[in-house]
């Protein structure tokens, strides 16, 4: 391993302990013990933010690959249990999510764990946060070869879908096509709360509908367990202008992350290339991102697009402007961000850092 690569191991590592306590001289009998920590923990209720431990649940199957230890991913697992049993449940934590059951934990959903029960920014679930946990619970299945993550990520898919694809119904009653998507709803989903659509939530969905499909299949399941699903997110990002390159860098960078699982596919040779391009101004080295003040900046929403080029590969430049991002929150990642950012920056950094398991042929087919 270079010295550059051991570099970025060691900071890795260092801003996944940040979140999730330190870990990494755990025995095996006290990682198979070990229960994600609530503080500092992924910021969230409980301890608990949805979109951050995704991306933990990833990361640490990221450093089980690096370091061939299979102690973290026994943590992946365990990190895995404790977000089902905080946001697989109300937020008092005494009944499961309306829907959910025992032997179907993920039947209701997951909430997003936002500190705030209600209101602008209350919790609820959101389209974009499941389908990345569904990624999670993927990978860690293709990274075992325990097929009931797969399964798990199989069932969550199928119980969130018909709530968050909209349908009309035609003059006789008969069912149309999907028509739209809402953003966000209640945590019991019963209640849109945000009727907007994403703007990558219809092809977030049929890309990861598709890999979740690819795993389970893989594993022994019936094929086409998702056939119905994945047909709807095909239609719903097929109509006129919905895909196309953002300006924010999050969703620039998700965006070339999803691209790169079918880059041989029109809508990605599309999307990617436009992404590309909007990415070489985003990261100029006198312009755009790096002429503005940390202040000005959100560390995770960049860090977004780091992953997605390095998923989706890119050009010298662009490879020296993702350096520069990183090289730039080196100096703020620990002091300067918010401490309510800190968790979902932190771990984004890390897979800034190293993507790993984020991309597709890290783990080998699924």
């Amino acid at each position: 391993m270079s010295a550059n690569s051991n570099r970025s191991l060691l900071r890795f590592t260092e801003a996944m302990n940040l979140v999730y306590g330190t870990f990494d001289h755990l025995s095996p009998d006290a990682a198979a013990r070990w229960t994600a920590p609530d503080k500092p923990g992924a910021g969230g209720h409980r301890g608990r933010y949805l979109w951050t431990d995704a991306f933990g649940v990833i990361n640490f199957i990221t450093l089980s690959k690096e370091t061939s230890s299979p102690i973290y991913l026994t943590l992946a697992k365990r990190l895995v249990h404790t977000v089902h049993g905080v946001l697989g449940y109300t937020r008092d934590g005494t009944a499961r999510l309306p829907g959910a059951t025992d032997a179907e934990p993920l039947a209701g959903g997951l909430r997003i764990g936002k500190l705030a029960a209600h209101g602008a920014d209350g919790d609820g679930q959101y389209h974009h946060y499941l389908t990345l946990w569904m990624f999670a619970l993927n990978r860690l299945a293709v990274a075992t070869g325990e097929d009931g993550y797969s399964r798990l990520a199989v069932q969550l898919a199928k119980a969130v879908h018909p709530h968050f694809v909209v349908r009309g119904y035609g003059e006789g009653g008969e069912e149309e096509e999907a028509v739209r998507m809402v953003w966000k709803l209640s945590t019991d989903m019963d209640t849109v709360l945000v009727p907007s659509e994403g703007h990558l939530d219809a092809a977030t969905g049929y890309v990861v509908y598709r890999v979740l499909q690819r795993t389970v299949e893989h594993m022994g399941s019936p094929r086409g367990l998702l056939g119905g699903e994945i047909a709807d997110y095909r239609r719903l990002m097929s109509r006129g202008g919905k895909l196309r390159a953002s300006r924010d860098p999050l969703d620039l960078g998700m965006g070339l992350w999803m691209c790169h699982f079918f880059r041989d596919e029109d809508w990605a040779r599309e999307l990617g290339g436009q992404s590309l391009e909007m990415a070489r101004t985003m990261l100029g080295e006198k312009r755009g991102l790096m002429a503005r003040d940390a202040s000005r900046r959100l560390a995770f929403r960049e860090f977004g697009t780091c992953l997605g080029l390095q998923c989706y590969g890119a050009q010298e430049e662009t490879r020296r402007g993702v350096e520069a991002v990183v090289n730039f929150w080196n100096r703020y990642i620990e002091e300067s961000i918010d401490e309510d950012l800190r968790p979902i920056s932190l771990v984004m950094y890390a897979a800034a850092l190293i993507p790993g398991a984020w991309q597709d042929e890290y783990l080998g087919p699924g």
